[in-house]
């Protein structure tokens, strides 16, 4: 007797349940593609229970006449695909011919279609792949397809669901994101008999965006351009202190497809990069055009994966892309700080921006002389970024000489700013507290000069000015901690640390950089090769790895610290450094400088309103 059987039909379909309808939202995807590719203008989703009880798909799209609608619930029958050359040229959605009996074989399904040519529809019930009844129906133009009790037939698969909030919004998001890649399709959708998202279908991406996330947020976004040859890319990102926690608010359409890519989504990850903490996320949706016949979509039965004849290129534009709307290359280096400063994340209040209007210089009557100034602060060794409103080039700085403190009065802006930001104080000496106009601002000291040593750090073209220590230091390592150290001596010399090889896996100490001069050798220089190989599992240039490292680390550890007794004048001259960053709304490890409390906010919190 033969070991080997063919497998029966309804077999058949439950394994290939498996591979397309792994949960609820599996269901709302292959429904909602389907009636995309019917050349729907509005589509309405309807879930109960996170789906796991009924799911309601309906469309105004181009229905089936009855025949069409018979052969659509039998596998792999597609209207899309005829024959193998087709899946290099595919623009629909679905081609594979799997989703609607699949969805079948595990539920109580009832399809009902109607063409415009038709007086009468078509409606098809199937409980668990078992065909129950066809029929001709009175309906509207277009198809609704009813799914309930998902996986009754298969209580081991049903076992395996999430809670109901958790599939609910699984669904959501993916809704989210077919909004994103159709405005001019109007997505209505339904969850537990309230209407959670409603878009106008009326072709304009910003409108959809605007329905789906608020206005709030399209105010902050920064556009993505690049066109490189036949490849098209298009989008927004937002600001780096608008973050989530989640990836999952960021959107990946490839020629009108919704897709997961790792390539992409590391794009954006590298793009951000010393901007954003390591638990947050931007949003990003990010369109790209690219030839079909360069794409394959035939890598997943659930279609959410595709492969790029060319990596390495997708990575370099979304990168590229990304890179320069963050940076805002086209706009001035000086930043209004009321417009980067973040929100407190509850309560939830709207994002700033910051002028330079902190280039006009204090009341006369508080620094009429140097004298009094340079007595209340000592600048080598409590701020060493502010020693001038300018840094010093390498060469007029001389080792290991005392660095002059002498400060210039600061020159008024060309133009006078409407906005004024005026340090009030300093909360547990750590945070500076400010005043703008009628609005609140609370900045953190440390971060703050982190990120204007940071970015003075990073300005250098040439070597970063280093200072000798007295005492040299020999520090031991492992074996690989030793070669890369070793392979990248003359890196490390280029940014302020001269190592010398003393023996086996040894390395003496023997410069650091200027601003760090007074930190802890041993561990700043332990902590920074730690950063190093904290991201070596990441791909990317293992340079700018070690550049942003040590940048980062070094100037984190120069930083005026937590604790540390600041002078109105100091804060004067630090709010007035940081608008002046490349960057002025993040630490280089990610975390926010500044924070903003208009005066509607704080009437809010007082419950004036």
């Amino acid at each position: 007797m033969a070991n080997v059987k063919l497998l029966d039909t309804s077999t058949i379909n439950k394994i290939a349940a498996g591979e397309v309808v792994e949960r609820p939202a599996s269901v709302v995807k292959e429904l909602v593609e389907n009636s995309i590719d019917a050349g729907a203008k509005r589509i309405e989703i309807e879930i109960q229970n996170g789906g796991k009880a009924l799911i309601r798909v309906t469309d105004d799209g181009a229905g089936m006449n009855r025949e069409d609608a018979t052969l659509s619930v039998r596998r792999h029958a597609t209207s899309k695909l005829s024959t193998s050359d087709d899946l290099q040229r595919i623009t629909t959605l679905g081609f594979r011919g799997e989703a609607l009996p699949t969805i079948a074989a595990v539920s109580k399904f009832t399809l009902q279609t109607r063409r415009a040519d038709d007086e009468l529809g078509t409606k098809i019930k199937i409980d668990g792949g078992k065909l129950q009844d066809t029929h001709e129906v009175g309906c509207k133009i277009g198809t609704t397809i009813l799914v309930e009790e998902i996986f009754f037939n298969t209580p081991a698969r049903l076992k395996f669901l999430k809670a109901t909030p958790t599939e609910a919004n699984k669904i959501h998001d993916f809704i989210i994101k077919l909004a994103l890649s159709r405005p001019n399709i109007a997505f209505r959708f339904i969850n537990g008999n309230r209407v959670a998202l409603a878009t106008p279908g009326n072709g304009k991406f910003l409108d959809a965006l605007s329905a789906i996330y608020g206005t709030e947020l399209t105010d902050s976004l920064l556009t993505l351009k690049l066109d490189d040859g036949d490849l098209m890319l298009r989008g927004y990102v937002t600001k780096p202190n608008i973050l989530k926690s989640y990836r999952s608010w960021q959107t990946f359409i490839i020629n009108g497809r919704v897709v997961d890519n790792r390539t992409i989504a590391k794009a954006v990850d590298e793009a951000y990069k010393s901007l954003i903490p390591k638990t947050g996320f931007p949003l990003a949706i990010v369109i790209i055009n690219v030839p079909q016949s360069s794409i394959d979509v035939n890598v997943h039965p659930q279609k959410i994966e595709l492969k790029f004849e060319d990596e390495g290129r997708i990575f370099k534009a979304v990168y590229h892309a990304v890179r320069e709307a963050v940076e805002n290359k086209n706009e001035s280096v000086e930043h209004d700080l009321t417009e980067v400063a973040a929100p407190p994340e509850t309560p939830h209040f709207e994002q700033l921006n910051l002028n330079a209007e902190l280039q006009e210089p204090p009341p006369k009557k508080n620094f009429e002389r140097k004298k009094k100034i340079k007595d209340e602060f000592d600048f080598e060794k409590n701020l060493p970024a502010a020693k001038s409103q300018k840094f010093s080039p390498p060469e007029e700085i001389s080792k290991p000489e005392k660095i002059s403190t002498t400060v210039e009065k600061i020159p008024p802006p060309e133009k006078k700013s409407t906005l004024e930001l005026e340090p009030i104080g300093q909360v547990a000496r750590c945070y500076i507290v400010a005043q703008g106009g009628t609005d609140l601002y609370i900045v953190d000291q440390h971060v703050a000069h982190e990120r204007i040593l940071f970015d003075k750090l990073n300005a250098y073209a040439e070597r970063i000015p280093a200072q000798g220590l007295l005492i040299h230091r020999v520090l031991k390592f492992d074996s690989r901690e030793a070669e890369l150290i070793e392979k990248n001596l003359s890196l490390f010399a280029e940014l302020g640390f001269t190592l010398e090889p003393s023996g086996e896996n040894e390395f003496r100490i023997t410069e650091v950089p200027l601003d760090a001069a007074d930190t802890d050798a041993e561990n700043l220089l332990r902590g920074i090769i730690k950063e190093i190989f904290d991201g070596l599992n990441e791909a990317g240039d293992i340079a700018k790895k070690i550049r942003q490292s040590v940048l980062a680390t070094t100037a984190c550890k120069a930083a005026i610290k937590a604790g540390q007794e600041l002078n109105l004048r100091q804060m004067e001259i630090l709010l007035n450094d940081l608008s002046k960053t490349a960057h002025p709304h993040t630490c280089p490890h990610g975390r926010p400088t500044i924070i903003k409390f208009s005066n509607n906010d704080l009437a809010k919190m007082f419950k004036r309103t």
